[in-house]
Parts: C-alpha cells; sequence; structure tokens
C-alpha cells in the first residue's frame, strides 16, 4: 500500500530564494500576505474577498498567478470538499483540516485503517502477548508501509480494535507469559486463540461510530470536526 502523507500538523519548509515574490502585482502581494498570515490553517476564498473587497475576477486571476509562482497551493478541507481552500507553500496543512493521516484529500481512508488494523491484530496474534511500543516497533520494522507512526496514531487503531472486541486489554502480572513485561503495564492479546474476531461487545460505545472513530479527540459540538457534520454520525442516527 503506497501511502506518504506528512503526520506533522506544522511543517516549515525552507523558503524558495528563488520565488518571484518581488514581481508581484499589488493585489497578489495582499492576497499572499493574508494567505502566509493564516499559516498552517489556510483560508477560504471567500474569506479572502471579505477581508480585501477584490473583486472576483482579479481575486481569480491573482490566485492563479500566485500559483503558477509556487507561493501558493490548493487544499481540502474534510468538512468543506466544495470549498477552495489556500495556503502558502512553506506550511503543511493542520490535521484540523486534512483530518491527518487517516485521510486523502479531504475522505476518511477506509482501506488504508482496514489494513493498518489487520497488520495490528496480525502483530499481536504472532507475538501472543504484546505492548503498544512493541507493535509500533514491529511496524517500522516491517517496512510494510511509507508513512511513518506515531505512538498516539497506532493507540488509536489499537483502541478501536479492542472495541471492536479483536483483541483484549490486559496489564502485565510480571509473571508466566507476561514475565517479559513490567507488572502493570498495559498490553495487547487476542480476542480468541485463533486470533478471529470474538463476540461483539455490547454497549453504546461499541455500536455508535464515535467509539471507533480515530478523529474522536478532535471532535468538538462547534469544531470543524463535529457530530452536526459528521456524515458517519448522521447514518447512524438514520439507521
Amino acid at each position: 500500500m503506497n501511502r506518504s502523507q506528512g503526520l506533522s500538523s506544522l511543517k516549515r519548509k525552507q523558503p524558495d530564494s528563488k520565488s518571484p515574490i518581488e514581481s508581484l502585482t499589488e493585489h497578489e502581494r495582499i492576497l499572499y500576505n493574508l494567505i502566509r498570515s493564516k499559516q498552517d490553517m489556510a483560508i477560504w476564498t471567500r474569506d479572502m474577498k471579505r477581508e480585501t473587497n477584490i473583486p472576483d475576477n482579479v481575486l481569480n486571476k491573482s490566485l492563479k498567478s500566485l500559483q503558477a509562482k509556487k507561493l501558493i497551493k490548493e487544499v481540502v478541507t474534510i468538512q468543506n470538499k466544495g470549498r477552495k481552500h489556500y495556503i502558502a507553500t512553506e506550511f503543511e496543512p493542520s490535521k484540523e483540516i486534512t483530518g491527518g493521516a487517516w485521510y486523502v484529500e479531504g475522505s476518511l481512508d477506509t482501506e488504508f485503517i482496514n489494513f493498518l488494523k489487520k497488520h495490528c491484530v496480525k502483530i499481536i496474534y504472532e507475538q501472543k502477548i504484546v505492548t503498544l511500543e512493541e507493535i509500533l516497533d514491529t511496524i517500522r520494522r516491517s517496512r510494510a508501509f511509507n508513512v511513518e507512526f506515531t505512538t498516539q496514531q497506532i493507540e488509536e487503531i489499537v483502541n478501536a480494535l479492542v472495541l471492536d472486541n479483536e483483541i483484549l486489554e490486559v496489564k502485565s502480572t510480571g509473571m508466566g507469559e507476561f514475565n517479559s513485561i513490567p507488572i502493570g503495564k498495559v498490553c495487547y492479546r487476542c480476542a480468541s486463540k485463533a486470533g478471529l474476531k470474538a463476540e461483539p461487545k455490547i454497549g453504546a460505545m461499541a455500536s455508535i461510530p464515535c467509539g471507533v472513530c480515530p478523529q474522536i479527540s478532535l471532535c468538538t459540538p462547534d469544531g470543524i470536526i463535529s457530530p452536526a457534520t459528521c456524515v458517519y454520525y448522521t447514518k447512524w442516527l438514520d439507521f
């Protein structure tokens, strides 16, 4: 699976010394400074017009020119895919607007998530008892992904597997099969000896999409990611 999406919410790139900033028109300079001031959060074209009062035809022409000069780039937001947002090329868009590693061009990459979940289950099944750090280390050594995962991201996947009842979260006793793991350390094992999915859990968090959503930590009532705008939550309510 070919994935190479950046995971940092804000990465500053080295400015291009050959960028023709000096040759910008007055309108291009106004727009560029405005877009650059938003850093990794980007800005919608309608907000540009509201803040600058530049006519539509001039604004669109100026944006095309800035893109051609590689000073700005268009980004896709997870909640407003049809709205054009722009960001200065020296910044990478925040995961608050892109959804982070689990999204591609504004859409939840379910194929990638499911592949990673299966990979984690395979690791746990083969190693019997494993810690979060050991799962991450095995993934990195396997070179199965072109993405550098963080501990938090693998924890999100593992938590989803626990809620799916595919794996069990246990604490080490320091004895027997836990003899290599410190006492009290959280670790994971398959829910069944064959490594197959056990009977589903009964409970609200096991059934609603929020319980297995990797972006639950970013979800707030009035945020970019919220229950009010979540298509998965709406579908669950309709069901």
